[in-house]
């Protein structure tokens, strides 16, 4: 009897999709890129996932994030996530933590549970801090690199951190890995040269420790296939056992 994970299946097959059911995974961030990630993690049938954001919807969202409609400004994004994903399949177990993640908080996490760690956060120091945990707990971790300020969302591809060139994030997390000995970290990245930002005189409140100078632009294409890839990743990773 069909169900609603039998095209899943064709391609998974029973075994690779009973994996996926039975993981739980970790994922820090829902905006552009994590929006999505937890959109395909969802339809690709992961059975337990757990989110991770404080921030709530704003108008500038709009623009480039699933979660985000004018019905939902000003809610929190792991509320509509997790209700989102139980429109989607309502078995899936999911845990919601507003919490905005830093070294500072990174002790509320106990990565050893989780089967598969995905970085969407921008801040330098909370990526750094977070794959760090995720290795010395022996979690797998992927990560996301920079998506403003480009257009081109067929230059993504999927690397060791070690790998990368022509993405300013990844030239920084690169290097800073390095420095502390972490190896083996997967990403997804473009080396698209990204574009100057027209100057209109908007600007918005910067994160602490985020690698920004100034606010990016962003479109409604780019960080969705950052986020679909990322989630990719993860549901190929899994249901390879």
């Amino acid at each position: 009897m069909p169900d609603q994970y039998s095209r899943t299946r064709l391609l998974l097959g029973a075994e690779g999709l009973d994996r996926l059911r039975t993981a739980r995974v970790i994922l820090f961030g829902l905006g552009g890129v994590g929006g999505y990630t937890a959109e395909a993690l969802a339809r690709g049938g992961i059975g337990h996932i757990d989110l991770v954001d404080d921030d709530t919807v704003s108008l500038t969202n709009l623009n480039r994030q699933i979660l985000a409609l004018h019905s939902t400004v000003g809610q929190y994004k792991v509320d509509i996530a997790a209700r989102r994903i139980a429109e989607i399949d309502p078995t899936i177990q999911v845990k919601t933590y507003k919490t905005f993640y830093l070294p500072e908080t990174a002790d509320q996490f106990d990565f050893s549970q989780y089967d598969y760690v995905i970085d969407a956060i921008d801040t330098v120091t909370g990526k750094l801090a977070l794959i760090a945990q995720a290795k010395a707990a022996g979690a797998p971790v992927i990560s996301c690199m920079g998506t403003g300020n480009k257009l081109d969302a067929t230059g993504f591809t999927v690397a060791d951190i070690s790998k990368t060139s022509g993405c300013a994030l990844a030239r920084i997390m690169r290097k800073e890995c390095a420095k502390r000995g972490i190896r083996g970290v997967k990403v997804v990245y473009s080396k698209e040269l990204p574009m100057e930002p027209m100057q209109t005189g908007e600007t918005e409140p910067q994160r602490e420790g985020s690698s920004r100078r100034s606010t990016p632009g962003s479109t409604a294409f780019v960080p969705a296939v950052a986020g679909m890839i990322m989630a990719g990743e993860v549901i190929k990773d899994l249901s390879k056992g």
